[in-house]
């Protein structure tokens, strides 16, 4: 891939950066497969995307990146996670759901959650996630202010929630006083440009309907996401008809809280007319495959929900309960376990599988217009992925090698609002040794008790 020098330079336009690989995968409407292929990037923006021949007659650029061996995605999305538990990863494990957040999770994050805790374990995840290729994370959790400051140091694009419950935390003694932290939270970061709040009712189960209703006043006061929790045990279910005599998709759509700007994470125990209530609706749904299948929690009906229109995307939970941050992990699962379970290997294709993890991704977090594929005047988050493995030789259907074959460790190259934030698979802003000293040191206050 070598600039033909009889082009006059003069006649180009000059770029920040040329993107190239082998393959380029815009997930656009079509989802295209351009065979060496670049991407132009100009102000954090795609300015063009097309074949390098193309691309290379009209623009010029100092900095190129790729090349042959390599492949151009979008940045993958990770739809759910809790990102400063990745300090409690492999804390409490092989243990029942129930068991494992009230005798083991909240017990510690009532002993050592804090804006230092948080701020520090976002820095790490945030560095997890972009050695895996994740460029945009939607969050739930708490102190979210630490985490936005961390996340945008990081140069990581967020959906960042504080967490709305019913009962005392660390982090608030009252219903109002999350309302209030999470509004404030909204007023300082609304508007920038790669943090962007949301509000995070915990579930239907910890927050009661006059709860749940405010923080769907809030939400649409400021235009938001409402990311929750929903259906994720049959535990809860259970409690759910003991209480209102309802299911949990049921009881949201009877207190009037469902509608497109709501984003439900698990959706593992929901029944047909459940289904067609949050495709009515135009709720996104996060699936967390991995999370699920460690906690025992049961197998979501992802193939049902994609029959009737729901965008499913994938989330991997915290790191408590996965115990990595790693989409393309994800993907790989999701594909084969739905595969096994419907008995029929034609699901879940490899194409829909990535679009999960890019465009519908952007689309259930509201950030469509601004991430998840290819196109010209999106931000430029991109990743360049390097072919050149045993594991990923020889290539016959690129899509199905990014699914089913690759690796977090393939991950070569991560640009968030075109700035390059991994070069060579390392961090370029920030140290690593530094991240990584912090966790053991936190481990080591934690382990003490």
């Amino acid at each position: 891939m070598l600039e033909d020098e009889s082009i006059s330079m003069k006649d180009k336009e000059k770029v920040d950066c040329i993107i190239c690989g082998d393959y380029v995968l815009p997930i656009d409407a079509g989802m295209t497969v351009i065979a060496n292929g670049a991407v132009a990037v100009d102000r954090g923006k795609i300015v063009d995307v097309a074949g390098y021949d193309e691309i290379i007659s009209r623009y010029a650029s100092d900095n190129i990146v790729g090349g042959s061996g390599r492949v151009v995605i979008p940045g993958l999305i990770n739809t759910h996670t809790h990102a400063a538990m990745v300090y409690f990863r492999g804390l409490a494990d092989d243990l029942p759901l129930k068991e494992w957040l009230e005798k083991h999770i909240w017990p510690a994050e009532a002993k050592w959650l804090s804006p230092e805790f948080v701020s520090d374990a976002v820095e790490l995840a945030c560095l997890e996630m972009l050695k895996a290729g994740i460029t945009t994370f939607n969050d739930m959790y708490f102190f979210e202010e630490a985490a936005a400051v961390s996340a945008r140091r990081m140069g990581v694009r967020a959906v960042l929630g504080s967490g709305v419950i019913d009962f005392p935390t660390v982090s608030a003694k009252t219903v109002d006083e999350y309302f209030e932290k999470a509004e404030r939270f909204v007023v300082d970061w609304k508007g920038d440009d790669l943090i962007t709040p949301c509000i995070a009712p915990h579930s239907a189960y910890t927050c009661g309907p006059d709860t749940l209703k405010k923080a769907k006043k809030l939400a649409e006061k400021y235009d938001l996401l409402l990311h929750i929790h929903l259906s994720e045990t049959e535990w809860e279910v259970g409690e759910m008809k003991a209480r209102y005599g309802r299911k949990p998709v049921e009881h949201l759509e009877e207190i009037g809280f469902l509608d497109k700007n709501v984003l439900a994470v698990h959706c593992v125990w929901v029944e047909d007319n459940e289904i067609d209530l949050l495709a009515k609706r135009g709720v996104g749904v996060s699936h967390c495959m991995e999370s699920n299948l460690k906690l025992a929690a049961g197998f979501a009906p992802v193939v049902a929900m994609l029959m009737s229109g729901i965008k499913v995307t994938y989330g991997t939970d915290g790191a408590a309960s996965n115990n990595d941050l790693n989409i393309l992990s994800e993907m790989s699962t999701t594909a084969k376990v739905h595969k096994a379970l419907t008995s029929n290997p034609t699901v879940l294709d490899a194409k829909t599988a990535l679009l999960m993890a890019t465009r519908w991704g952007a689309g259930v977090l509201g950030l469509e217009r601004t991430t998840g594929s290819i196109e010209k005047g999106k931000a430029a988050d991109l990743v360049v992925l390097n072919l050149m493995k045993p594991h990923l030789s020889p290539v016959y259907d690129i899509y199905s090698h990014i699914v089913y074959s690759m690796r977090a460790s393939d991950v070569e190259t991560v640009m968030v609002g075109g700035k390059t934030v991994i070069d060579n698979g390392q961090l370029l802003d920030g140290s690593e040794s530094e991240i990584m000293d912090k966790a053991k040191r936190w481990a080591e206050r934690i382990k003490k008790g």
